[in-house]
């Protein structure tokens, strides 16, 4: 799925992260960049097969680009040395909860959810969660979730998030700011000929809660019980 030459492009980017180097291996990086494109339609495919919902989405919509925003970061490096895409209703930018394909040497992964949303989606979700708690624990803690996904999300608030009773049972869950299993892959995982059904069998996985979570996303707040 993913090919050896992504591989190599990034890991000769770790080493030599200068914008220098870049230009002189623009050719080698189109070549990659084109190669990670054909495997992300592959993964939105895979995606779509799975969850239909995210609609028809192409790689230009879903890859992110590989320059780094370094206006407000110490760290000055000028590019990624990872290559990855979102792919979710909308693209990208989407407020959804979606399928991530991160590709780094060392360091993939296969992530989803929803991770840091705006205050708005993420009040929607936990509302979902606050009505619909046992459900929604029965997906994070089914036997093979919690083997894909052995990671619990992202940080937490110290107290109950406003608007939600402090003796709810499963408060807990609600103190979450983000809701996005993460799957850390091998780079093996991901090439080679079991590579595509390595990845159709994560999705399958992660496809309940995401979708758990986007109808928290789409539901109106009247119809809501809190």
């Amino acid at each position: 799925m993913i090919d050896p030459i992504v591989f190599d492009f990034l890991t000769k980017l770790k080493a030599n992260n200068n914008r220098d180097w870049f230009n002189d291996n623009k050719a080698l990086f189109n070549e990659a960049k084109a190669s990670f494109e054909k495997s992300m339609q592959q993964f939105i495919d895979i995606v779509h097969e799975v969850d239909p919902g995210i609609g028809d989405l192409t790689s230009k919509e879903c890859v992110f680009r590989i320059y780094r925003d370094t206006r407000f970061s110490k760290d000055k490096t000028p590019y990624k040395t990872n290559m990855g895409g979102f792919v979710a209703k909308g693209g990208r930018k989407s407020s959804m909860a979606g399928y991530y394909l991160h590709v780094e040497p060392g360091a993939c992964m296969i992530a989803g959810g929803s991770y840091c949303p705006p205050a708005d989606v993420l009040k929607n979700i936990r509302r979902e969660i606050y009505n619909f708690a046992d459900e929604y624990k029965a997906i994070i803690n089914d036997k093979e979730f919690v083997k894909v996904f052995p990671e619990k999300f992202e940080d937490k608030l110290k107290m109950a998030p406003k608007g939600f009773p402090k003796d709810f049972e499963d408060i807990e869950l609600l103190k979450y700011k983000s809701f996005a299993p993460l799957h850390a892959a091998t780079d093996d995982e991901l090439q080679g000929d079991k590579a595509e059904d390595n990845v159709r069998h994560i999705i399958k996985i992660l496809e309940p809660h995401n979708s758990f979570i986007n109808r928290g996303i789409t539901t109106e707040e009247d119809e809501i019980v809190l």
